[in-house]
């Protein structure tokens, strides 16, 4: 009950139309309640005398009745309804946006199918509360207690034996009730679990396809649609004997109506009339009760779905802007960056230990090391996509933390090993950072494309710019995602530019090419170059070999050889390839 109150806000945003809808509800409730008391005036009146002009009035004022219930109930669903549609947009831009405030982490501990499954199927699930369900449990409670009245006006012994049924109806749709909302749970979490496969077996399409793998996923999708099915199956029991067993407990309380009020009707101590509106509330009173239960189940449905929704609506950032008491906005950002006995650790697992260094702005700074030794993670701190102890990161002599998001993250060009991109065109994509449309800076993203060595490849597509590049770039080589993902990370004009092994894909023809463009735009901003390569970092500022996430050793390209530690082991090595390969 709790959660259902979180709803309120939401509703009372829309309380004006809202409002109006349930006033259409009230009306069409009585109009509908007024056509049996019409009816046994009709009746009563018929069995005295009948005439052409009676049944004129009769006849028109039913159907007057009729169509003024008609425009009451058009207007109740188009009310309501479109408050409940109106409900559904914000919360679902309220969950999106909720998503997009979440750190790394928070992803990595859930499954993407299991959130589309709440964006989607709980979203609908929680719409049909603070819509269809609030219409016709207003429709149903008015139609309930105003019947109920009428019927006693006319023969209260009879009201009672008509309520009889009615204790038995509340304790099944208690028990019913809450056997739908468990069930209901286990459904929900079971669609997330088959929206998990589908998503992760068509995002890894090439490595199911590479290890001919089709039938064993094929397999597993089928036996996670089985459970969801067989899930399915049990609720749908219970539903196929929740609604019989209203249905059967209002059917003898109408055949006891029909023997007694039958009698009633031939001893004369009621009209026809009123027997005929007697009968005509009873049979409204069998909508209220299957409604009832119909709203039951799906308030069950809709509350389960929303207890899921609000673990994401509810779920603090654990990576946030500073308190406004702490908070420090540079006028402007050099890219001085500077780390200080930085020691950092993913849970037990201690990836950084006690790391310093000082990178004045315009530096070049390259890191090297072995698969695992902290080189990733370390960059990862600097825009706080991990945050890192205080006192330990700082960005032009500020700690990172004290930093706004918002901020800070645009002073940084990041490019991963394994870019991401968008089932979107080349430019598109290539202009993503900037939050500007393509066609406004096409100047600008043929530059950026030309420093990365993109340009020739382009001018070999069909559609140049326009082309499609598909889910995750699936229509793009491995060297040229990457160089996609570098002319993007360029073009904000970003004061630190990180690269992390962002050319790994690359020959060393096309790399020397990039660094050689790339060397004229790095002399105007701070760059961090992570690589396993010394042709890529040889002309760094500073190198930093990283072993087990510690600093083993420091220098430029020259004083490292000279060390003849790491570095220069590993120049050796390259050297050695290249001559060979050359051969």
């Amino acid at each position: 009950m709790r959660s259902a109150r979180r709803l309120l806000p939401y509703m009372l945003a829309y309380r004006r139309p809202l409002a109006l809808g349930l006033s259409c509800v009230v009306a069409t409730t009585a109009v509908s309640l007024v056509s049996p008391w019409v009816l046994k005036y009709a009746i009563d009146d018929l069995t005295v005398g009948v005439t052409h002009g009676k049944l004129a009035w009769y006849g028109t004022l039913l159907l007057g009745l009729g169509i003024l219930s008609g425009v009451f109930r058009f207007l109740m669903r188009r009310l309501i309804i479109g408050v409940s549609r109106h409900i559904e947009y914000d919360l679902r831009n309220q969950f999106f946006a909720t998503l997009q405030r979440q750190p790394a982490a928070y992803f990595q501990s859930r499954r993407t199918g299991d959130l589309m499954s709440r964006a989607t199927s709980d979203l609908n699930a929680v719409r049909t509360v603070v819509g269809p369900a609030i219409m016709y449990t207003t429709n149903t409670a008015i139609l309930f207690v105003v019947a109920i009245a009428l019927m006693a006006s006319i023969d209260w012994r009879l009201t009672l034996v008509a309520l009889a049924p009615l204790p038995a109806v509340s304790v099944a749709v208690r028990l019913f009730g809450q056997a739908i909302h468990d069930r209901f749970e286990r459904i929900q979490a079971q669609l997330s679990d088959l929206s998990a496969v589908v998503q992760e077996t068509l995002a890894g399409v090439r490595v199911v396809r590479a290890y001919r793998q089709e039938q064993a996923e094929i397999e597993r999708f089928a036996r996670s649609n089985r459970e969801y099915l067989e899930r399915n199956r049990i609720l749908i029991r219970l539903q196929s004997l929740f609604f019989p067993s209203l249905s059967l407990l209002l059917g003898l309380g109408a055949l006891l109506i029909l023997w007694l009020g039958g009698r009633a009707a031939v001893e004369g101590r009621i009209t026809v009339g009123e027997f005929v509106a007697f009968n005509a509330y009873l049979a409204m009173l069998a909508w209220p009760m299957i409604a009832f239960g119909w709203v039951t189940n799906i308030v069950q449905r809709g509350l389960a779905s929303w207890g899921r929704l609000l673990e994401v609506l509810d779920a603090e950032p654990s990576i946030a802007d500073p308190p406004s008491g702490r908070e420090v906005r540079l006028p402007s950002i050099r890219g001085e960056i500077e780390f200080r006995s930085l020691s950092f650790a993913f849970g037990e697992q201690v990836v950084l230990r006690d790391v310093s260094v000082r990178i004045e702005a315009g530096q070049t700074l390259a890191l090297v090391g072995a698969t695992g030794s902290g080189k990733s993670t370390l960059i990862s701190l600097l825009p706080r996509l991990y945050d890192p102890p205080p006192g330990t990161v700082f960005l032009d002599g500020v700690d990172v933390r004290d930093l706004p998001l918002a901020q800070l993250r645009s002073a940084f060009g990041f490019v991963s090993q394994e870019p991401f991109l968008f089932s979107d065109t080349l430019a598109n994509n290539i202009a993503f950072g900037t939050g500007r449309p393509a066609a406004e800076q096409m100047d600008r993203i043929r530059w950026a494309a030309g420093i990365a060595q993109l340009d020739k490849d382009v001018a070999g597509f069909p559609k140049g710019y326009d082309t499609m590049v598909g889910e995750r770039g699936i229509t793009l080589s491995g060297g040229q995602k990457q160089r996609t993902a570098l002319a993007r990370a360029l073009i904000p004009d970003p004061k630190v530019l990180i690269l992390d092994d962002a050319l790994s894909a690359v020959d060393t023809y096309t790399e020397e090419r990039i660094l050689s463009g790339l060397r004229g735009v790095m002399r105007q901003r701070t760059s961090i170059i992570v690589s396993h390569r010394v042709s890529t970092v040889r002309e760094a500022d500073l190198i930093l070999v990283l072993e087990g996430g510690r600093v083993v050793e420091r220098g430029t390209h020259d004083e490292l050889v000279r060390m003849d530690g790491i570095y220069a082991a590993l120049y050796r090595k390259q050297l050695l390839e290249e001559e060979l390969a050359a051969s």
